[in-house]
This record gives C-alpha cells, sequence and structure tokens, in this order.
C-alpha cells in the first residue's frame, strides 16, 4: 500500500486490480444504486431487492458471474458467518440464472 490518498478519487493509481476503474465496476454500481435507495429500510428489505435486481441482470445478459463474484467479496467482509453463508448460496444459485 502506497498511502491511503491513493484509495480515493483524487489521489494516485487505484490499487484495485481493476486497472483503476473500481468504480465503473458493475458490482460496485449495484452495491451503491441499492445502498442509496435502501436508506432506512431493514435488512430483509435491503437483501430482497439485492436478489431481484441481481436476476433482473442475470436474465437481461447485463450481470456476469464475474461481476456477482466481485459483489460476493465486497460485501461479504461486512457480513456476519451466517449472512455471509446465506450471501454466498444466494451467489451461487444467482450464477445458475
Amino acid at each position: 500500500m502506497k498511502d491511503f490518498k491513493s484509495y480515493t478519487k483524487g489521489g494516485g493509481e487505484k490499487p484495485d486490480g481493476n486497472g483503476g476503474k473500481f468504480d465503473d465496476d458493475k458490482g460496485v454500481k449495484l452495491v451503491k444504486q441499492v445502498a442509496d435507495s435502501m436508506k432506512g429500510k431493514s435488512s430483509g428489505e435491503i437483501m430482497r431487492a439485492v436478489i431481484d435486481e441481481a436476476e433482473r441482470g442475470k436474465r437481461a445478459g447485463t450481470l456476469t458471474n464475474a461481476d456477482l463474484d466481485n459483489f460476493y467479496q465486497l460485501m461479504a467482509p461486512t457480513l456476519d458467518g451466517f449472512r455471509r453463508r446465506k450471501l454466498k448460496s444466494i451467489v451461487d444459485r444467482l450464477k445458475k440464472l
């Protein structure tokens, strides 16, 4: 890690493994979109909205399995063991669509 500034929009190259295009990642956009629209909602409502949006994206061909993996990697560290396993099972199910 170079410094904290390299992780912000204004500073340096982003070490995101995506050529500095972390903000352009579909999974990141999905998380931001859902988070903005779900302020004040319960965790169950948020999870349902995420699943619904992911299903639409998969069926429309705009959400890939790699996008789902990225989404999981973003969200998993914020969840406890039970919720992490549940999210993993949901991602696995979505990949089969």
